[in-house]
């Protein structure tokens, strides 16, 4: 229990005074309300026909079949037409069709305008007692994306409103937690990253003091328990434990189960190969990672080149010991453009690789170079540990 007590009921109240802690408290709560586009049962709890329709439409988003969404789709909408799974549904196929959908300037405003319509349709769901725990799961990610869209235009402010209404939507998941599975993912992150980002982010610690507390391993158990017994949040439990173990705890084996069994079952979803491909590769499973690499560099999309050349240069180098091959796809990578949510860690690990192979060509200053921009760029801890210990 904290050990404060509030004059006022908004502890985002002291964020105005603390202006040079913006930045890393917003970029904390949108990383801990960034939980899922997903539906949670109440309303349709007990109608098992239409759970089903729900399912089969976000196994189709998540697999990259999008034109196959629209018929059931259509199906949920005639049954209930005013339910916010219906926005939600069409905002997740967004998030994933146009990925990402931030830099897509029509989708992201139609993107936005879905999450309102979530927002405000869950309003009138908890009018009715029985529905407040699946309208709070609504609103909570229907805040939490638009304070990340608010977070990504530099409008700092209004990110943080809109993260002070999805935190208390988070708080209200706790008591619903042991009623409703999925609520399980939602109090997991929080826990886990109260703990977590702090430790990371020590400058944020005096904005944090007046949350509630969090607790690092419950956080994870939770996490897992929604991965096997969420029905609409087990994908996402699954990735973000994925993400975690890749960037906090480096545990690339634990990383690598998540990322397989995703991967199997989307085929097609390439966030979830590369992602899969990138654990193995740390891991040291190179020949296992090489067939996912070859599927991964047959995209098209400009915005997975980046990716590919870097995970083929940690093939080059650490597999086949081949630097000159190695340093040519990192420099390819390197002179790329990046995207701050998905690609920045990869030219790290691209600039990493330079670095590593400058320091075996006897160039300390430029191995210096290369390492201080991998201070400016990395977050996973295994990454910063490397440049921090030649940098010291």
């Amino acid at each position: 229990m904290k050990r404060i007590f509030f004059l006022t009921n908004n502890p985002l109240s002291i964020i105005p005074s603390c202006t040079s802690l913006m930045p890393y408290f917003i970029r904390f709560v949108v990383l801990v309300l960034s939980l899922t586009q997903l539906p949670v049962r109440a309303q349709i709890l007990y109608d098992t026909t239409t759970q089903d329709l729900v399912l089969d439409a976000i196994d189709h988003i998540y697999n990259y079949e999008f034109t196959a969404v629209e018929p059931i789709a259509k199906q949920i909408r005639a049954k209930y037409p005013n339910h916010p799974v219906n926005a939600m549904l069409k905002a997740m196929q967004l998030q994933w069709q146009y990925l990402p959908v931030k830099d897509n300037k029509a989708m992201s405003g139609q993107y936005a305008k879905l999450l309102e319509e979530c927002i405000n349709k869950a309003k009138i769901l908890e009018k009715n007692e029985k529905n407040r725990s699946e309208a709070a799961f609504f609103s909570m990610a229907g805040h939490g994306y638009i304070a990340l869209i608010h977070n990504y235009n530099n409008e700092k402010m209004k990110a943080a409103s809109e993260a002070k209404k999805a935190y208390d939507y988070v708080m209200d998941g706790f008591k619903y937690m042991q009623h409703n599975p999925e609520f399980y993912f939602s109090s997991g992150l929080y826990n886990y990253y109260m703990i977590r980002y702090p430790e990371d982010h020590p400058i944020v610690k005096p904005v944090v003091f007046f949350f509630k507390d969090g607790n690092r391993e419950e956080g994870l158990r939770q996490m897992d328990i929604a991965s096997r017994k969420g029905v609409f949040t087990r994908t996402e439990s699954a990735f973000y434990l994925a993400r975690i173990y890749l960037k906090h705890e480096q545990r690339y084996d634990k990383a690598s189960g998540y990322l397989s069994h995703l991967v199997e079952k989307y085929p097609n979803n390439p966030i979830f190969l590369m992602k899969h491909t990138e654990a193995l590769m740390l891991y040291g499973k190179f020949e296992e990672a090489q067939p996912f690499l070859e599927k991964l560099k047959k995209r098209n999309e400009a915005f997975f080149s980046l990716i590919s050349h870097t995970l083929e240069g940690m093939y080059q180098e650490k597999h086949f010991r081949n630097d000159s091959a190695a340093q040519r796809m990192y420099l390819i990578a390197i002179r790329q453009t990046r995207d701050e949510e998905y690609t920045k860690e990869y030219q790290a690990f691209a600039y990493a690789g330079l670095a590593r192979i400058s320091l075996r060509a006897g160039d300390k200053i430029k191995a210096t170079e290369y390492y201080k921009k991998v201070m400016e760029l990395a977050e996973y801890k295994g990454t910063l540990k490397e440049a921090k210990n030649f940098l010291k």
